[in-house]
């Protein structure tokens, strides 16, 4: 062993052992490695920095961002509400856990873990269960699934990217599936059914997040919304999964008090739905609803500003005496002929000057209402809300108090919650002058229909570019990237917001580390080692070894580190045996991919340690038996895809 052998391997003990104290975030210790390895000429000081162009690199940051779209659109949202049964504690659970499976494949994980998250509460829920035994398979799920595909996993990327530099060619799109896909699905089948055994019952903590309460807002039936045409208590019943109720509605100009359960909706009739933060994006998407306050207001809307203040409250069912249950009362005085076309010509030329330009970034906002504000005692049609700031109050949660009257009337109570949507600007200002406080930013998903459907257009254009080898993968998801700045998908401002920079600079700064590693001769020296005390010449034992050895650290640290590490490694062994490398880079893949034993060898895993109650030595429990079925699937399925 030479110097720059044992320099190397002096660096890579030190790196492996930072990531499992676990101290420093794993980007520091990997700089700190890249620095070590320039600083002792280990790497050349020109090459420090290509990890950053590696294609493998520019791919991880562009589906961040392409996934990142797919949340916020509401496009996740959509496919779940369709897909997932509503009755039957096993089948929603082996449904959620499949689709958590579906969506790893072709978008960040941790991104698919977290939309599903909510709803897997909601399942826990609805059949009685301990929220862990429906988060832990679904963790499990969301992360077999990634191995299926080239950008189900940054995994998957490097070992692809470490194959290309070695002038073997880089991995396709679809060719993990085989072997991915077996070990899977057998997995998430494994999970759904073993939970109930496995996963032990634990009571969670209390929610550290602060509570709003529910909120009321108004939205508006489209013809083409699942409501129309269906009675108030089919719509009811729909709602009810979603933890949201009606209170009222309004139809033609006109409040109807406590409707009856048998009325029948139509286009254009406005509800009023009381719904927690959390549901009120599942709510809208559900029904195909529509914010009535997010739209562009109508002539008639406008007339009603000006007549703002002469509604009665409405009042909700509990409230109301059966005398009123029927009756309907106008909301507001019709527009009067004697407007004249140049006040009419005037308002259309301040609402267009009101309304934010495409370059503007509109966000969803929280605005708590102080003692002191001067907004109090005013709605919003009182200080023009959507004129002078081009601001829209989509909903606002009161606490104790559900009567209210048309959401542009009601006047604002010092406690209230607004929930408003405009430019960061315009909310700043408007907090600012009527004493409003800006709560701490949390996910309120309103769906926008049209911009889902652009940023699913957009990611199966690019999927399909990088499977069919029109353009490599990092040209194509990263021509997917500039679809969405077109498109607006994702605010300009907002758009590398999305990327997880940490784990960006964890992989090129961990680049050349590997490349020293193959130079010097310290992964041939490793590989050799190996075959020597453990597999003995065995190259069946030597990719089962190289599998478990991978799985194992992957438990502790970093997947894509983990990979990172290995990759050299595996090629090593493999030419030594005389055998395909592609088998023991994809067991490399395999088990990166694979870390069950632990709640910090993946994000997934610690995404679900609070509100599943676990500790730190529950997960082995169901992790253990699974990664050995990983195993055993894994080398038949690699042996017959990737024979020797």
């Amino acid at each position: 062993m030479d110097a720059s052998q044992q320099l190397i391997l002096l660096i890579l003990g030190c790196t492996i052992a930072l990531f499992l104290w676990g101290r420093w975030r794993h980007d520091v210790v990997a700089l700190a490695a890249l620095m070590a390895c320039v600083v002792t000429g280990l790497t050349p000081a020109a090459d420090a920095f290509v990890g950053f162009g590696h294609p493998a690199v520019i791919t991880v940051a562009a589906v961040l961002i392409l996934s990142k779209g797919l949340q916020t659109t509401g496009a996740v949202e959509a496919l779940a509400q369709r897909v997932l049964p509503k009755r039957g504690g096993l089948l929603s659970l082996a449904a959620l856990t499949l689709l958590g499976a579906f969506l790893s494949a072709f978008m960040n994980n941790v991104g698919a873990m977290a939309l599903l998250m909510p709803l897997a509460l909601q399942l826990s829920a609805r059949e009685g269960l301990p929220p862990g035994r429906v988060l832990m398979p679904l963790a499990f799920g969301t992360i077999l699934g990634g191995m299926t595909t080239l950008i189900g996993t940054p995994p998957n990327l490097i070992v692809a990217g470490f194959r290309a530099r070695q002038d073997m060619g880089g991995f396709g799109m679809f060719d993990f599936t085989p072997v991915g896909l077996s070990v899977a699905l057998g997995g998430v089948l494994f999970v759904v059914f073993a939970s109930r055994w496995l996963v032990p019952k634990r009571a969670p903590p209390d929610a550290g997040s602060f509570d709003t309460g529910t909120y009321l807002t108004e939205v508006r039936i489209d013809a083409d919304s699942k409501a129309d045409g269906k009675t108030l208590a089919e719509v009811e019943e729909l709602l009810e999964d979603n933890d949201a109720q009606i209170v009222g509605m309004v139809r033609n100009d006109f409040r109807v008090t406590a409707p009856q359960p048998s009325r029948r909706l139509h286009a254009g009739d406005i509800l009023v739905i009381e719904a927690e933060p959390e549901g009120l994006g599942a709510s809208l998407t559900r029904l195909g609803l529509k914010l009535e306050e997010a739209v562009a207001p109508s002539s008639s809307d406008k007339a009603d500003d000006d007549t703002a203040g002469q509604d009665e409250e409405l009042s909700t069912a509990q409230n109301s005496s059966t005398d009123d249950a029927n009756t309907a009362q106008p909301v507001a005085a019709a527009p009067t002929e004697q407007d004249s076309d140049a006040a009419k010509a005037e308002e259309k030329e301040k609402e267009k000057e009101s309304k934010p330009s495409l370059s503007d970034e509109i966000t969803v906002q929280e605005l708590a209402v102080q003692p002191s504000a001067s907004i109090l005692g005013r709605s919003a049609s009182d200080i023009q809300l959507r004129t002078r700031f081009g601001i829209n109050l989509l909903a606002i949660s009161r606490q104790g108090h559900r009567s209210i009257r048309r959401l542009r009337w009601t006047e604002i109570q010092a406690g209230d919650v607004l929930l408003m949507q405009g430019t960061p600007e315009a909310m700043s200002g408007f907090a600012s002058e009527y004493g409003c406080i800006p709560l701490a930013p949390r996910s309120i998903l309103i769906p926008d229909r049209r911009k889902a459907l652009y940023a699913v257009s957009i990611m199966l254009g690019a999927i399909a570019l990088a499977a069919f080898g029109i353009l490599p993968a990092a040209v194509a998801f990263m021509a997917g990237v500039l679809g969405y700045m077109l498109t607006r998908v994702i605010p300009l401002r907002r758009i590398y917001e999305a990327v997880d920079w940490p784990i960006i600079v964890l992989l090129a700064a961990l680049m050349p580390l590997a490349a020293a590693m193959a130079d010097t001769g310290a992964a041939d020296l490793l590989a050799q080692t190996l075959l020597q005390h453990f597999a003995q010449g065995n190259a069946i034992i030597a990719l089962t070894l190289m599998l478990v050895v991978t799985m194992t650290l992957s438990d502790f640290m970093n997947n894509a580190a983990t990979a990172a590490v290995m990759c050299p490694i595996a090629l090593s062994v493999a030419s030594q045996l005389g055998v395909n490398p592609d088998s023991f880079l994809m067991a490399v893949a395999i088990g990166a991919s694979c870390a069950f034993l632990t709640p910090i060898g993946h994000q997934n895993n610690t995404l679900i340690l609070g509100p599943g109650g676990f500790r730190f030595g529950d997960y082995w429990r169901l992790g253990l038996p699974l990664e050995i079925l990983v195993v055993l699937l894994s080398i038949p399925m690699l042996l017959w895809a990737w024979p020797l």
